[in-house]
This record gives C-alpha cells, sequence and structure tokens, in this order.
C-alpha cells in the first residue's frame, strides 16, 4: 500500500512540475541572463526589441488599432546603420522579459538620433507613454510601462551619489556598478496607496487641477517612509479630503510608470456615514465629492471625447479599464449591485 502511494504522489508531484514548468524556467532563464554577462549579450543577437525615443515607444497603426512592433536583433540593427550607430547603441539596451520559448525581449531607447528618420524606415511614430497605453492591447500594456519605468531610471542614475563617478551598466540592464565607490545600484520603484473611499452607499472621487477635463478617480498618495499600507491609506485621505477611515479592505496592485516606476496598491476604505462631510486640501485637489450608484454607471459608460456639454462644462468620467482605479470603481459598483 505505501508502495501505491509513493507511485501515486510521484505522478501527482510529476504532473505538478510538469504544469509549473514553463514558467519557473522561463523566471530562472531570465534570473540567468541578469547575472550572466556574457550569456545575456548572446540573448542580444536573437531577441527583440522595442523601440523608444526619450521613453515614448514606437508604435504601427494598422486599420483601427495600434500594434507595438517587436523588431528582430537584426532589424533593430538595420535601423541603427542608416544612423551609424549600431555597435554603440545596441550596448545601451535592457532586458525586460522573455518569451515562454526563451527569446529575450529588450527595450532601447534611441532619444539621442533622429526620430523622424527612425519613424519614416519603420512606418509608425513614438507615442507619448501615457496615451499608449490606453490604445495599445492590454497584454502589451505592462511591458512598455515595466520597459519605460527601467529605461528611465538609468537615465538618471548614470553617477554614483557617494563618489560622483560614471555608473557602468550590465548587459542585462539589472543594475549599475560603480568602481570608484564599490556601490551597486538597482532599480527600485515607490509604493503608492490608492484608496476608493465609501460610506456605504456611496463613492468617493477627486480630481487634480493637471487631469484631463472631466476626469475624477480614487484618492492616491506615495507611502511616508516608515509606514504600512493601512497607516498611508489613513493619513492620505485624511489629508486629503478630511475624512477618518474605519475599515479598509486589499484589492490588488499594479506597476504605474508615473511619474517614475510606482508600484500602486489598491483598497477599498470605509467611513462613517454620520461623518461624511467633506473637507477638500485644495494644495492636492481641485475637487472632491460623493457620487452615488446612478452616477457612477453613467460615468463608467462615458467616453472623454463625449463627456464635454453645450455650456463647456465637462460630465464626470472615469480612469480606463487599463487603470487599477478602473478596477476599484467596478469592484464598489459590483458589490452595491450584488
Amino acid at each position: 500500500m505505501a508502495a501505491v502511494y509513493q507511485a501515486l504522489h510521484r505522478g501527482v508531484s510529476s504532473l505538478t512540475c510538469r504544469l509549473h514548468s514553463t514558467y519557473v524556467r522561463k523566471m530562472r532563464y531570465l534570473n540567468q541572463l541578469k547575472e550572466d554577462d556574457s550569456l545575456c549579450r548572446r540573448a542580444q543577437t536573437s531577441g527583440t526589441f522595442y523601440l523608444f525615443h526619450n521613453l515614448s515607444p514606437f508604435l504601427q497603426k494598422v486599420g483601427k488599432k495600434y500594434l507595438v512592433p517587436q523588431l528582430s536583433a537584426a532589424e533593430t540593427r538595420q535601423v541603427l546603420e542608416k544612423l551609424q550607430e549600431a555597435e554603440q547603441w545596441m550596448e545601451k539596451s535592457v532586458l525586460i522579459g522573455c518569451s515562454d520559448e526563451h527569446r529575450a525581449r529588450f527595450a532601447l531607447d534611441l532619444g539621442a538620433l533622429d526620430k523622424s528618420v527612425i519613424e519614416s524606415e519603420l512606418q509608425g511614430s513614438f507615442t507619448d507613454l501615457r496615451k499608449a497605453l490606453f490604445v495599445v492591447d492590454g497584454k502589451d500594456s505592462p511591458l512598455l510601462a515595466s520597459a519605460q519605468s527601467l529605461l528611465r531610471w538609468h537615465d538618471s542614475h548614470q553617477y554614483c551619489s557617494k563618489s560622483g563617478q560614471p555608473t557602468e551598466k550590465n548587459p542585462a540592464g539589472s543594475k549599475r556598478v560603480c568602481h570608484a565607490s564599490g556601490v551597486t545600484y538597482y532599480p527600485q520603484v515607490s509604493p503608492v496607496v490608492i484608496a476608493l473611499v465609501s460610506d456605504g452607499s456611496r463613492c468617493l472621487l477627486a480630481r487634480q487641477p493637471s487631469f484631463p477635463p472631466g476626469m475624477f478617480t480614487a484618492l492616491s498618495g506615495f507611502c511616508d517612509m516608515g509606514e504600512n499600507v493601512e497607516e498611508a491609506v489613513r493619513r492620505e485621505v485624511a489629508e486629503e479630503v478630511g475624512l477618518e477611515v474605519e475599515s479598509l479592505r486589499y484589492s490588488a496592485s499594479q506597476h504605474w510608470p508615473f511619474p517614475s516606476s510606482s508600484l500602486m496598491i489598491a483598497c477599498h476604505a470605509l467611513v462613517g456615514a454620520q461623518r461624511a462631510e467633506i473637507s477638500v486640501d485644495t494644495l492636492e485637489l481641485e475637487e472632491a465629492r460623493w457620487f452615488g450608484l446612478e452616477e457612477v454607471v453613467e460615468g463608467l459608460k462615458r467616453e472623454p471625447s463625449s463627456s464635454k456639454q453645450d455650456d463647456g462644462s465637462f460630465l464626470p468620467w472615469f480612469p480606463p479599464k487599463q487603470a487599477i482605479a478602473h478596477q476599484l470603481i467596478r469592484e464598489w459598483l459590483q458589490q452595491q449591485t450584488a
């Protein structure tokens, strides 16, 4: 009986391993590329490249769709050779992932080169990332966001903060080293809490002066040093709208490349209905107000282009589905209608 059990256990373990082996192998291969410089350089010769120009990704419009082309190493080199910059620029690429078949993916910013030549050669255009994230396919958005964040980090960490001497990127772009001080720098992200506040029957949405006209979203803010998520949510809600959070519930997280590289930690926050009078911090917000169920339903349907009224004012609309704020609003709506 013990032998039968052991054989069954081995069979289940083997099946589990096979089910997860593609992901595990891919993650371990990516880690090898980050640690083994010669392996990463070889991967560059067979990998695919996403192009950027001053942190704006390259897109191609096909019909009504916007595609994010993955150029082969040969295609990328061909474009660069027209600008007589091939060898110098391939070294500037950073590793951003790989396919299930272990074909490495790299991002390369060509900001110092002639944008019009590249766009003409490849029949596309470099597009601001904020716009790009909302027009490309959902599977491409996270890759573009992480690529831009990593490229931005390298651009802003070219010198050592201790010695003032230049730092050197490894081939994968997973770190920078100052040989003068011996300090190794790794890319970092900043934790940001984003909370949809509710009093039970309404949700609170706000806007900053820099937002597009009519757009309202959930409250958000960077975590202070030493804070946990719960403390950060309670402080931000108190600071921005003068309300005290009674309880909160974690929802999900999302990498967000603005303003640099942030980890958005999304929560639902409940305040007491009897103490739900808003006091807006005008240094942070332009407006904040409660939205009822019907207003939320209409706001989710509304497009930015259709929000402007005849008198020049704008009806409220909410962030698109790629943003985690949209997910929070959807979850609140589902809870209300359950």
